[in-house]
């Protein structure tokens, strides 16, 4: 969509506030390499400062930002297993299902253990940085931001302000949005975001440095494609794998093994003629002779 097409249609605050609340009840490549995104630098305290301003996305249609879940965690195995979960796009993913069977067995060793490979919220959104003190070369560059619950939180607190004296705003608008002031502080060993903040609500600038801030905006449609998801299939042969266990064919192998039970192979060796099958009695005869020979060993 257009930078003015998207201006005369300016999405509707309490539209957007319903689309925040239709999927809060549904269900990565990681980011480290990826130079679109964007993280707030923490100091050796675990201590950052930021500022930032949400944008509207490209997709106007829907919600500004796009929201899946992930699994992180270490296997008995020693290998990792990090995947995107299929519950993102609707489907059934295999750790969900072991983990509800796990969850109501009642043992609370399996809830332990649940709790340890838990599926894990993911927030993307476009964002400008404004301030980034510990990193000044990212100031005015469009990047992807990811980000949890805390701060998504505070942004639909902007929509649906509490109290009679707070007017709603809608962060990601780019005329009467306001940006939002990250500061983390480290709590109980965890990064905490509690004293971010909004600004009172401002334009980012005028139409023209708007609409080039606009389109530079990466598209985030990546993240909810089923196309860029294992299939079921992957994902449980992934799992096996890390848990320890005996991985199951793949439908792929299962039409591979059928295929070659189908296909003579003319290259194949003629078949020799059956050995003698040795009798009950001989095959003891056979086992006494090798019991004899380590006794006769454990005498030398």
């Amino acid at each position: 969509m257009s930078f003015a097409a998207m201006k005369n249609s300016r999405t509707d605050l309490s539209k957007l506030v319903q689309q925040a609340q239709e999927t809060s009840g549904t269900q990565t490549q990681r980011q480290s390499d990826d130079p679109r995104f964007w993280q707030p630098t923490r100091d050796k305290a675990g201590n950052g400062y930021a500022v930032i301003r949400f944008l509207p996305g490209l997709n106007t249609e829907g919600t500004p930002w796009v929201r899946y879940w992930d699994h992180a965690f270490k296997g008995p195995t020693g290998q990792w297993y990090i995947e995107k979960s299929l519950t993102s796009i609707g489907q059934q993913d295999p750790l969900s299902e072991l983990n509800s069977k796990m969850w109501n067995s009642g043992i609370e060793s399996d809830k332990a253990t649940v709790r340890q490979r838990k599926r894990n919220l993911r927030y993307v959104a476009n964002v400008l940085i404004i301030s980034d003190p510990s990193a000044p070369e990212n100031e005015g560059q469009v990047k992807l931001f990811r980000f949890g619950k805390k701060i998504f939180d505070k942004i639909m607190d902007s929509m649906q302000p509490q109290f009679p004296d707070e007017a709603p705003v809608n962060p990601f608008d780019m005329w009467e949005g306001a940006d939002f002031t990250v500061k983390i502080r480290k709590v109980e060993g965890y990064p905490n975001y509690d004293a971010s903040s909004f600004k009172s609500p401002s334009a980012i600038g005028e139409d023209d440095a708007m609409e080039d801030l606009y389109n530079k905006q990466h598209d985030m449609s990546e993240f909810t494609d089923p196309k860029n998801y294992k299939t079921y299939e992957e994902l449980k042969a992934r799992l096996a794998m890390v848990l320890g266990e005996q991985a199951p064919r793949t439908m792929k192998q299962e039409a591979a093994l059928e295929l070659e039970d189908e296909i003579p192979n003319f290259d194949a060796p003629k078949p020799q003629p059956a050995a003698e099958i040795p009798t009950a009695e001989s095959s003891m005869e056979d086992d006494d002779d090798i019991m004899a020979k380590f006794a006769a060993l454990a005498q030398d």
